[in-house]
Order: C-alpha cells, then structure tokens, then sequence
C-alpha cells in the first residue's frame, strides 16, 4: 500500500492514495497506520478518493473531483480537518492530481465542499464561516474553565485561559471532561492565552488543543478558526484577522461576512510503502 506522509504547522497525517476506492480501510487499520512506534505514525489518515467512487461524496461528485476521507487516528471518522484539507490539496498539487490556477480548487468533505489555493509556500483552504451557538465548560484536572462552543464543519470548545495562568503548563495528556449534553458526538478543546500584537493583523492568540480522536496535537486548523473568531468576538468585531500560534508552528485566519479562511504550511516529506498484514499482526 502507497503513502505520503505530511503535515501542517505540525498537525501529521498519513495520505493514501486510492482514486478508485478500492482500498478495504477499517478503524483498525487506520488506527494501527497512525501508531507513532509499530505503524507510520500521525495524527490521521487522509484516503484520496474520487468523490464519485465514495459513498459519502458521490452527492458532491458534481462539485468537487477529489474526496477527502479523513480518519482520526484512533479509527473513527471526523467531518473536517482544516490542517488535513490543506495537506490533502499540497498532495493533489504535488502527484499532478489536480493542476493550480487562478481559481480555487474544490474538495469535496464530510462537512461539504471547501475551496483551497496557494498562497506562495503556504495553502489556504476556505471554510463555512465558524458560528458561536453556546456556552459550555472544560474540566482540566481540578480546573474548569467556561468556554464558547464553535462549529466549523465540526464541534470546538474555545476556552480561555485567566490571567497568571501557563498555557504551556496545561496537563492534556488525557481529555478535558466536557458536558456530553452539549456535545454527544465529543469536541475537539481549545486552550488559549493572548499573544504580543502582529502587525497587519486585528489580533494574536496562543493555542492549545485536544482533539476528539486523536489526543493533544501541535496543531488544528478548524480549532485555529474557531479561536479566531472567538477572539474577534471578544474584540467586537465580525470580520478581520487573528494570527494563530500553536504548537507546531502559525496560521492565519481570516474571518469574512460568509466563510473563513485558514492559511499555513503544508509540507509533504516522504513516500514509501507500508504492509498491513505486519500492521495488523
């Protein structure tokens, strides 16, 4: 079986290739792929499928080519990656699946087409604008901290630290302890801090996360988008820019009237091919 392997701003992902949907991909295979000592090790695997080959994109077949069949790294399936949407085009740019010009370039996903282009180094991928819709709280160890709930295609929890506070000092070894009323599907947790002012930006936020599926990570690009908007909220604004430092690197997100744009690197370094016999042994 072919992979790439890639990333965005740290966030990894295993890409296999499957333009016909040919591959028998199960939760345990996934799973043992992204195992970081006995598999390639990531974050998620990204299959890329033709959407008319998929039965979850066939309906958007007509809109989009290429099917992101995103899967977290525990096995189970996520409506949207916006790191992985942006790794996911790099690798259609790069194989010569999809040709780059001056138009956006569709990809079809579990939370509907998205629109990417290249900006220089760096991909760009537009989403459905995040919409603020509740309040809720997250658990840390003997810390609960209220927060802004954020769908981007998929659920987020935002929630700021108060000052005197370490945002690199948080335990997120294990999962935040959420209301499972408000969120029965789970939620990806959004930690965040204030960063120093960036020029030509409308604000700098500091970020940590812990994703449904996947544990902590360096990096969510749909997280980064839900704590943009919720520091432009915060500074009573609906649209601009808020520069987004995680872990792995930094994003940019730009918050318009109808979508949001989410702008990093995304970097492919290396191919091989993987047994999943011996994964699975």
């Amino acid at each position: 079986m072919e992979f790439t392997k890639g990333h965005g701003t740290g966030n990894d992902f295993v890409i296999l290739p499957d333009p016909d949907g040919a591959l028998d991909l199960t939760p345990g295979l996934v799973a043992a792929i992204c195992d970081r000592r006995r598999g390639i090790g990531g974050d998620g695997v990204l299959r890329v499928v033709r959407a008319a080959k998929h039965p979850e994109g066939a309906a958007l077949a007509g809109d989009a080519e290429w099917f992101m069949d995103y899967w977290n790294s525990d096995g189970s399936f996520a409506e949207m990656c916006g790191n992985g949407a942006r790794v996911f085009v790099r690798y259609l740019l790069e194989t010569g699946l999809a040709t780059p010009s001056g138009a956006a370039l569709p990809v079809a996903t579990r939370a509907g087409v998205v629109r990417a282009r290249v900006e220089g180094e760096a991909i760009a991928v537009e989403m459905r604008r995040p919409l603020l819709y509740a309040t809720a709280t997250a658990t840390l160890g003997g810390l609960t901290l209220p927060g802004a709930a954020v769908d981007v295609g998929n659920p987020h929890l935002v929630c700021a630290l108060p000052a005197g506070l370490d945002l690199a000092a948080l335990d997120l070894t294990r999962a935040p302890d959420v209301d499972p009323g408000v969120f029965p599907a789970g939620v990806n947790v959004e930690f965040t801090a204030p960063g120093e002012p960036v020029d030509g930006t409308d604000g700098h936020v500091l970020m940590r996360v812990y994703e449904r599926g996947s544990a902590e990570t360096l990096s969510c690009g749909t997280g980064a988008c839900a704590v943009g908007a919720v520091a432009l909220r915060d500074a009573g604004q609906d649209t601009g820019t808020i520069t987004v430092d995680v872990p792995g690197g930094r994003l940019t997100v730009t918050v318009t009237d109808d979508s949001c744009w989410l702008s990093g690197p995304a970097v492919l370094v290396a191919t091989g091919e993987l047994t999943p016999g011996a994964l699975l042994s």
